[in-house]
């Protein structure tokens, strides 16, 4: 029987960078990776539902359930908006994940970007890369790991403004871009979901030194998203926005300069939006930013929280694992075991068929 087969690569990634916050992002070396087939042509008698397999990261807690599971649900909706009803009958879809979940390392929007491109693929749609973000946009709402996810690097996004029709269609409930499927739920249940604007996101890559590597140190700890952005201000001083700002122009081009500047980039990764209010969520997180410095760590560059946290992200061109060694120490007085990684900064999504 003649099958269909394809595999795609999906990079984790870290958000902010320090004083970016929602902006920039960065693409870095761990994968959730799928590998997908179906019959071209399906065998005789009923229609059957894809079979899900997991494992890595998060194997006991995901769905099997296509129509539970994030990534096959981001998937279905892309089919749906593009009038493919249903999955290939026979699908089969065995997920390899090394990405931690909650960890601020961007698992939710790897598993955003694999769905895009697995029902970009499943329906033989050849979207270009612009229309793949408006759909993940759809689903994340926020463009700087989901960028970073589908093309790479070291990326700058931003929300288009839409017009007033746009923006409505930008801006529905994401349980109607995503709803959940009763057990009861035919074929023909949520046929018509809201289709992405044109356009939503835009993006733009930066330059980075290829001596700069990342150490990723992960507290053995989960922290929401929503949690996260729950302790954040709803109105910031203009004092604090410009400091934000300033740096931000700094650091998007002293990442790309060789050799890379460590005061220049300790400095320019330091933020006044989000670490300061995060840090009732993530004991440790003001010692390890503020004692694990240039001159304390030569090789360093600098330090900041991931995303939401609670991975702090230490990018450096050497003595990686002093760095790591140290902060464990530090987050050891407060009782948090954690693990590190040393990452590189890495290229976008993949398939190949």
């Amino acid at each position: 029987m003649a099958e269909k087969k394809l595999s795609i690569r999906v990079p984790a990634t870290s958000a902010n960078i320090g004083p970016g916050f929602d902006v920039v992002g960065l693409s870095l070396s761990l994968y959730l990776s799928l590998t997908v087939s179906h019959p071209i042509s399906p065998p005789p008698g009923p229609y059957l539902a894809p079979e899900i397999s997991y494992s890595g990261e998060g194997a006991d807690e995901v769905p099997f359930d296509a129509y539970k599971n994030l990534t096959t649900r981001v998937a279905l909706y892309v089919l749906r908006c593009n009038d493919i009803s249903r999955f290939p009958s026979h699908l089969k879809i065995h997920v390899d994940n090394e990405i931690p979940f909650g960890r601020g390392l961007g698992s939710s929007g790897a598993a955003v970007i694999a769905g895009v491109l697995l029902g970009n693929a499943l329906g033989n749609l050849n979207l270009p890369t612009e229309r793949l973000l408006d759909f993940a946009l759809m689903v994340e709402r926020h463009p700087d790991n989901v960028t970073a996810a589908l093309v790479g690097g070291f990326v700058g996004s931003y929300l288009k403004e839409l017009d007033e029709e746009a923006s409505e269609a930008a801006s529905v409930p994401l349980s109607e871009v995503l709803p959940e499927y009763p057990p009861d739920a035919s074929e023909n249940w949520g046929l018509n979901p809201p289709k992405p604007p044109l356009g939503i996101g835009h993006y733009i890559r930066f330059g980075w030194s290829e001596s700069i590597k990342a150490v990723a140190i992960i507290p053995r700890f989960e922290l929401s998203t929503a949690k996260a952005r729950e302790v954040l201000p709803t109105q910031y001083s203009r004092k604090d926005l410009v400091f934000n700002l300033q740096r931000l122009a700094v650091l998007t081009t002293a990442l790309g300069q060789t050799p890379p500047d460590p005061d220049l980039i300790y400095e320019a990764m330091k933020d006044r939006v989000h670490q300061p209010y995060r840090k009732q969520l993530i004991p440790g997180l003001p010692e390890v930013t503020s004692k694990i410095t240039p001159s304390t760590h030569p090789g360093l560059l600098g330090i900041c929280l991931s995303g939401a946290g609670p991975t702090i992200l230490a990018l450096a061109t050497g003595n990686f694992d002093r760095i790591a060694q140290d902060a464990a120490s530090i987050f050891k007085t407060f009782n948090i075991e954690i693990d590190w990684k040393l990452l590189e900064i890495t290229g976008g999504s993949t398939v190949e068929q």
